[in-house]
């Protein structure tokens, strides 16, 4: 006669890791993400406008010019936050290296500088609007979730910046308004980040990193009428900015005062003699 084991410790023993099975399978679908888990990024777009520089002489005391805009936007979905907690999340800016340089034939030139980051004391410098810090904006660049949320929160996040600066035709430490400016060069880089952070802890989240730059070279002849002094001499059409795959950390001086404009000095520098300090930091 063939012996077989009880049909009913079998199937007891079926139930019990059956059970066990689906109290782990019920316990992982209801722990609750963390906001670092649950933030999804939908997309990113980021451009510099394809026109070129624009030349403004209508004024006898200054050139103004105009760079085309650099742009960002990114649309982002926060799933049901289940804490009480709020985040921030939306765009922050430093700039990484600055050249402004404005000759005025043989005199010398001016130069915009950023005496921290020209000398390789720091990295990066903020550039916040200098109100919201760290944050380059608070109207269309951030946006805050504050939970327990029931729904999800999805929302765009959008930047833009240029360059609209005024540059005398006359050295700036003269009195004389005589136009002497031959050449205006720009050449200056900025990383952007897509940023989550939690305003309670500051836990700090980076969803995306882009790089960008912004070039220029104006020739002038002084000779010339008002009018007809200054050309755009390159570039016509700027580099596109990169979107980039790894995302990098943010620099410490990017997060907190001063921002790049109360920190930027405006220095004279003569073909002969000492450099002069035309416009001190702010800060």
């Amino acid at each position: 006669m063939r012996l077989s084991s009880p049909p009913d410790l079998w199937t007891l023993l079926w139930i019990v890791l059956l059970f066990n099975a689906m109290g782990c399978i019920q316990s992982i679908r209801c722990k609750p993400k963390s906001f670092r888990d649950s933030i999804i990024v939908l997309e990113v777009n980021s451009s510099i406008d394809p026109n070129p520089t624009s030349i403004d002489e209508s004024s006898s005391v200054v050139l103004r010019y105009r760079t085309p805009h650099f742009r960002a936007c990114a649309r982002v979905l926060v799933p049901p936050v289940a804490s009480k907690e709020t985040w921030t999340i939306g765009w922050i800016q430093a700039c990484n290296h600055m050249e402004f340089y404005n000759t005025y034939g043989t005199k010398g030139m001016s130069s915009w500088e950023l005496p921290d980051l020209r000398d390789g004391k720091i990295q990066a410098i903020s550039d916040s609007d200098g109100v919201n810090y760290p944050w380059y904006g608070n109207t269309t660049e951030t946006c805050t979730v504050a939970g327990p949320t029931k729904k999800d929160s999805k929302f765009t996040v959008s930047m833009n910046d240029n360059f609209y600066p005024s540059v005398t035709w006359g050295v700036p430490v003269s009195d004389s308004n005589v136009p002497q400016l031959s050449s205006i060069r720009r050449d200056q880089s900025f990383t952007t980040w897509l940023v989550a952070i939690n305003q309670a802890t500051s836990e700090t989240l980076v969803l995306q990193t882009i790089r960008w730059r912004m070039r220029l070279h104006i020739k002038v002849d002084p000779e010339n009428p008002l009018g007809e002094r200054a050309v755009l001499n390159e570039p016509v059409t700027q580099e596109q900015p990169q979107i980039l795959g790894k995302n990098e950390p943010i620099p410490s001086n990017a997060m907190v005062k001063p921002n790049a404009n109360d920190a930027q000095v405006l220095m004279w520098r003569p073909k002969n003699g000492d450099p002069v300090v035309v416009i001190p930091p702010k800060y």
